[in-house]
């Protein structure tokens, strides 16, 4: 009946171990190594393991990371009520209750372990990514790499040949209208445009009452160049393009003028027949373009639309980009208009101030306000005339500067000569005195240092106090930790007696209990178990007698030493009052002492 309960006790036992090897694994992987210590106890490991998860992930709990080990029960269960507290501010999916982790239930404990470990992960992740973005951020702002430079130096190569290439192949301009087209026709505009720029375009238009796929048919037909009821509508094409052609012409760009007949015949013969050949060689690729530009008619005219409809975007975005500009223009507007009126307003009430001033004006303040403007604006003249009066000297004084220095230049050189001579034997007597008086001061100094050294080293009447008090202090800590090894040794050996005499009772009634049955068989037996125990009793009252005689010199031994103890303290007490009276009468001869020198 018993051995099923056993069984599953153990299998329990089991599943928490192994629950406990997987968590103290988990948060090694994770980076908590002090769980790798074996004297630390696996609640210390597993609540030191979550604390430092949770410090990870950046949130506040009231628990030091160096908790004291070995705790007691109410301090775990403080330390386990903070740490659940913190569980759901951090959403935690998983509950747990602290008397789980203090009864070290590791089946509920490992999935809030498992959940913290990867939260903390991913903070940790986010925390690299964020200092590194910002240390890339502050790496970029004061320094470059080598590739940087590189891109900088060749920008500056690439912009030039872009540009170079854009002004290659920008559209140019072959000829022009000599006058205006007649009528509005927006596709005639276009053609003449296009051909104006060196390009031919043919537009098969279809009939409006076909259906769309036999108009798609024929724009394909007439885009190959194939079938023969297209060329009517390639004919009446060419027809418009050459009508065009008549009203164009060339633009100055394309003229030849004598000059330039004048510089080709003036080249050499071999130049002109390459000229020619080039020459040719182009005629014969604009009658190939022609003829492609001719098939290919509807392709072109829809390359046409998707330029003009990309210009109308470009153009709308230039408009988009105007009305913007004009709305902070008038935004701008209005904050200068407004400033303006305040101008305006302070001006306006400046100007009714200075008519009331000039209405506050009568006869008699006319003359004193006359008087007044007279007396400043001699004042201002007078300023002027001292100003220039002072620019005047300054010149003076410069100019006569300049002529004692000429003078002192020009005067007995001979004389200087001879006074810089006595100077300079001078100037070196009194170098070497102050060399000598240096070494005699560093002299005297290095003396005075060593002196002041041995001074130092003589303690002072405050130092040595501080000595005194510190060496009690540390004789009554020694005394302390004295007294209570001692005290550990006595309860130490009165424990291990105790437990000697419990033994040895114990050992006596087993064996009185054991031999009980066979001494009660028969009467020699049972007399012989009464003397042995009456024995017994004989050897416990003697040792009963030993002890307590052992105690009560024990007793003896400690009245005496507190006699002793307070006889001890009497004399102390007696000791710092004679050095209380002594340090007063000191005190009273130094007053004495210096009433008689002042006297």
């Amino acid at each position: 009946m018993d051995a099923p309960p056993t069984q599953a006790e153990v299998r329990e036992d089991e599943e928490q171990h192994v629950k406990l090897q997987e968590t103290i694994e988990l948060l090694t992987a994770a980076g908590y190594f002090r769980a790798r210590i074996k004297g630390l106890s696996p609640f210390d490991k597993v609540v030191g393991g979550m604390t430092w998860c949770i410090t990870t992930c950046n949130f506040d709990v009231d628990v030091d990371l160096l908790f004291q080990e070995n705790s007691t029960i109410g301090q775990k269960i403080a330390l386990t009520e903070k740490i659940v507290r913190v569980l759901p501010r951090m959403k935690c999916p998983h509950r747990l209750e602290p008397h789980q982790i203090q009864g070290l239930d590791f089946i509920h404990i490992y999935p809030t372990v498992q959940w913290l470990v990867k939260k903390a992960i991913e903070t940790r992740e986010e925390l690299g990514d964020y200092n590194r973005a910002f240390s890339v951020s502050q790496f970029n702002k004061n320094h470059c790499t080598p590739q940087d430079k590189e891109f900088e130096e060749r920008k500056e190569q690439s912009f030039g040949s872009v540009s170079k290439v854009k002004d290659s192949y920008k559209p140019r301009r072959h000829y022009r209208r000599a006058h205006g087209l007649k009528g509005d026709d927006e596709e005639l505009r276009i053609h003449s445009t296009l051909l104006e720029y060196g390009r031919k375009y043919t537009v098969a238009q279809p009939s409006k009452g076909k259906d769309d796929g036999d108009n798609k048919k024929k724009a394909v037909a007439s885009a190959l160049g194939g079938g023969q009821d297209e060329e009517p509508a390639n004919f009446v094409e060419e027809k418009k393009i050459k009508d065009l052609m008549r009203g164009l012409s060339i633009t100055e760009e394309a003229q030849i003028t004598t000059s330039t007949v004048g510089s080709i015949v003036g080249l050499q013969s071999e130049e002109i027949q390459q000229v020619a050949a080039h020459y040719a060689d182009k005629q014969q690729e604009l009658s190939s373009e022609d003829r492609s530009e001719r098939l290919t008619g509807a392709q072109q005219q829809k390359r046409l639309v998707t330029s003009l409809n990309k210009q109308i975007a470009v153009q709308e975005k230039k408009c988009e980009e105007m009305a913007q500009n004009h709305s902070k223009l008038q935004q701008e507007y209005e904050e200068t208009k407004n400033k303006m009126d305040k101008v305006n307003e302070t001006s306006a009430k400046f100007d009714e101030e200075m008519s009331k001033l000039e209405e506050l004006e009568t006869g008699a303040n006319k003359e004193v306000l006359q008087t007044l403007r007279s007396l400043v604006a001699m004042n201002e003249k007078l300023k002027k005339q001292e100003q220039q009066f002072r620019a005047e000297c300054k010149e003076k004084l410069a100019k006569l500067q300049q002529q004692i220095a000429e003078l002192k230049e020009g005067v007995g050189e001979e004389e200087d000569d001879e006074r810089s001579q006595l100077i300079e034997k001078q100037y070196q007597a009194d170098k070497e005195k102050l060399q000598k008086i240096k070494l005699l001061l560093a002299r005297k100094n290095r003396e005075i240092s060593a002196l002041q050294r041995k001074i130092d080293e003589v303690p002072s009447r405050a130092e040595l106090s501080q000595y005194q008090r510190r060496f009690v202090e540390l004789y009554s800590q020694v005394a302390s930790t004295h007294t209570e090894t001692k005290q550990f040794y006595t309860l130490y050996n009165t424990l291990d007696d105790t437990k000697l005499y419990l033994e040895k009772e114990v050992n006596l009634l087993n064996s009185i209990h054991d031999n009980f049955s066979q001494a009660m068989a028969s009467s020699s037996t049972k007399e012989q178990f009464l003397k042995q125990f009456e024995q017994i009793v004989d050897g416990i009252m003697t040792n009963k007698t030993k002890v307590e005689k052992k105690k009560q010199e024990e007793k003896m031994r400690r009245d005496h030493l507190n006699d002793t103890y307070l006889d001890l303290i009497d004399k102390q007490r007696h000791y710092f009052k004679t050095v209380k009276d002594f340090k007063e009468e000191c005190r009273k001869n130094e007053i004495l002492l210096g009433r008689l020198q002042k006297a």
